[in-house]
């Protein structure tokens, strides 16, 4: 499944694979595409609307 990211430190807009049977909560590290700064990811299932929600911080 596709989704994506605000990078948290320049702000552009990152499109990410989400690998849905690695679990419904998910924590990982994933560089920017644009400024190369590495964001921790922090991914979770919701049931109700069958979506992933996908939140960035800095490393």
């Amino acid at each position: 499944m596709t989704s994506g990211f605000q990078c948290a430190g320049c702000g552009e807009w990152n499109e990410i694979f989400i690998d849905t049977s690695a679990g419904g909560t998910q924590n990982y590290v994933e560089d920017c595409q644009t400024c190369c700064r590495p964001n921790v990811l922090h991914i979770a299932y919701n049931r109700e609307g069958s979506e992933f929600f996908v939140t960035a911080e800095l490393e």
